[in-house]
C-alpha cells in the first residue's frame, strides 16, 4: 500500500550624515519609482500576474531549494496563486496541530506563517498549516519519527476529481517541488483521498519511493531535513522553467517523464514525408453533456474525407490513467472542445497537434492561456477554432437578439459566473465543417513536415 491511513501517519561629519540621508532618500525615491513602472507591465490576464517583486521572491525561493542555511523559513505569499514556504534544518511536522516548526541554529526572532497547502490560496475547504521559526531548541516539540529525506506537504480537496485540475493544481506542481529528489522524498498529504491516489499511484510512485502520509489525525512528530510546505503555481497547467528549482524543469520534461512511467512507446507523431501513404490518426473526445458536439458523426467523417483515421473516446472519470494514456499516445491528433478531455494532451506523443474548439462567447484568450500556450510548452502543434454564434446553440436557446448572443462583452462585464453560466454551461455546438475543413488542412501539413 502506497499510503499510510490512521494508524501510521506516517524565512563624522555634518555633511557626511546628510550626504548619507541624501543617498538613502535618492535609492527609496529610485526604488519607488521602479516599482511604480514595473506595475504597469503586469500582465491583465486574471490568472497570470508577473512582477519584479515576484521574481525576486523566486529568486529567494530557488535558492532555499539548495537547503544552503539551515534553521531558515523563506515563505512567498504574493504569487499569482499560491502560497509556499521552504523551510531548511531541523523541520517538525505534526498533522494533528497542522504545525510545521522550524528549529533555528541559533537564536532567532520567532516568526509565524498560515498556509493552506493547495496550489491556489482562495480554494475553499483546505485547512490551513502553521509555519513557525522558532526561536530556539526549547520550544520545539521532541521528534518521535526521524525522517531521512526531505518531505513535500501538500493538499488534496480543492479542485481535484476534475482532470484537468488534478494535473494543473498537483501533478505538475508537484512533480516540479519533488523531482529533484530523484524519489527520495516523503510525501505528506492533507484531505487525503484514496480514491485519488488510487487513480494517479503510477504517478505518484515515481515521484516519491515512499509510502505517503495522510496527514490529518497523524499525532506524530516528524523530523526532516527539508520540507517544501504547499505546491507552488506560476501559470496554468505548464512549468515556468525559470521559477524551478535550479531553473531546469519544463512542461516537455513533464510530458517525457509521463512517457517514461507509463511505458509511452510513442516519442513522434507518424511523418508523413517519410510515409505518404500512411492516414494519421485524429482522436475526437466526445462531452456526454454540456459543450456537446451536436453533429459528431459529421466532424468524425469530415476528418476522415481529409485524410484521418478517426476514433471518438469519452474519457472517463474511473478509467485507469494508465490505459488512457496508452490510448491517447497511439494518435496523432487531439480533437475537442474546450474541457477537461483535452488534458489528455499530455500524453500526446511530443510534435503531435491538438485542436482545441474554442465556444462562442469571446472565450479565445482564456482557451489560449488553459490549453493553447501549455501546448506548445509541451512540444505540440496547437490549432483553434472560433465558434461562430451560427454554429453555437445559443441562438436556438435564446434567440439572436439576446445579448447573451448579440453583445458577449455585455455578459463578460457582469462577471465570471455570467460567462460561464451560459458560454460554458448551456451552449452545445453545430461545427460548420465546411468552415472547419482549412484547421484539418493545417493538422495534415503540419504532420507532412515532421
Amino acid at each position: 500500500m502506497w499510503w499510510e491511513g490512521k494508524t501510521g501517519r506516517v524565512l563624522k561629519t555634518w555633511a557626511h550624515r546628510h550626504l548619507k540621508v541624501g543617498l538613502v532618500v535618492g535609492v527609496l525615491l529610485l526604488l519607488l519609482t521602479y516599482v511604480a513602472v514595473s506595475q504597469q507591465f503586469v500582465v491583465s490576464l486574471p490568472n497570470v500576474i508577473t512582477t519584479e517583486v515576484q521574481r525576486l521572491m523566486d529568486k529567494r525561493l530557488t535558492k532555499a531549494y539548495s537547503e544552503s542555511e539551515k534553521g531558515k523559513v523563506v515563505c512567498s505569499m504574493n504569487g499569482p496563486f499560491s502560497d509556499t514556504c521552504e523551510a531548511n534544518g531541523d523541520v517538525r511536522i505534526n498533522g494533528t496541530a497542522m504545525s510545521v516548526a522550524v528549529v533555528p541554529t541559533s537564536w532567532s526572532e520567532r516568526r509565524e506563517w498560515r498556509i493552506r497547502p493547495y496550489a491556489r490560496r482562495a480554494v475553499s475547504g483546505v485547512k490551513e498549516f502553521t509555519v513557525t521559526q522558532l526561536q530556539d531548541l526549547a520550544a520545539a516539540p521532541p521528534c518521535t519519527v526521524t525522517h531521512q529525506v526531505p518531505a513535500v506537504l501538500f493538499a488534496l480537496g480543492g479542485y481535484t476529481g476534475n482532470f484537468w485540475h488534478d494535473f494543473t493544481d498537483v501533478l505538475v506542481p508537484l512533480f516540479v517541488a519533488s523531482r529533484r529528489y530523484a524519489g527520495e522524498v516523503q510525501f505528506l498529504i492533507s484531505n487525503i483521498n484514496p480514491w485519488w491516489l488510487g487513480k494517479y499511484g503510477t504517478l505518484l510512485r515515481r515521484l516519491s519511493k515512499h509510502d505517503a502520509v495522510d496527514l490529518d489525525g497523524d499525532a506524530q512528530v516528524r523530523c526532516f531535513p527539508h520540507a517544501t510546505v504547499g505546491l507552488r503555481l506560476h501559470k496554468e497547467f505548464t512549468i515556468v522553467p525559470e521559477r524551478t528549482p535550479g531553473g531546469r524543469l519544463s512542461m516537455a520534461d513533464f510530458t517525457a517523464f509521463l512517457r517514461e512511467t507509463y511505458a509511452l512507446p510513442r516519442a513522434a507523431p507518424v511523418s508523413l514525408r517519410r510515409s505518404p501513404d500512411k492516414r494519421p490518426r485524429l482522436l475526437l473526445i466526445h462531452r456526454g453533456h454540456y459543450r456537446r458536439f451536436v453533429n459528431e458523426k459529421e466532424i468524425a467523417r469530415a476528418a476522415e474525407a481529409a485524410g484521418f483515421e478517426v476514433a471518438v473516446m469519452e474519457p472517463r472519470g474511473d478509467a485507469r490513467v494508465d490505459e488512457q494514456a496508452r490510448v491517447v499516445n497511439s494518435f496523432d491528433v487531439l480533437m475537442g472542445m474546450h474541457g477537461a478531455g483535452l488534458t489528455n494532451a499530455v500524453f500526446l506523443p511530443a510534435g503531435a497537434v491538438v485542436i482545441q474548439v474554442v465556444p462562442y462567447g469571446k472565450l479565445e484568450a482564456m482557451a489560449r492561456r488553459e490549453f493553447g500556450e501549455p501546448a506548445a510548452d509541451m512540444g505540440l502543434k496547437y490549432l483553434d477554432y472560433s465558434v461562430a454564434a451560427e454554429e453555437s446553440t445559443l441562438p436556438e436557446l435564446l434567440g439572436p437578439d439576446h445579448p447573451v448572443v448579440r453583445d458577449p462583452d455585455s455578459v463578460h462585464r457582469e462577471g465570471w459566473h455570467k460567462v460561464a453560466e451560459f458560454y460554458l454551461g448551456k451552449q452545445d455546438v453545430r461545427v460548420d465543417v465546411n468552415r472547419f475543413a482549412p484547421t484539418l488542412a493545417l493538422a495534415l501539413d503540419h504532420l507532412r513536415r515532421q
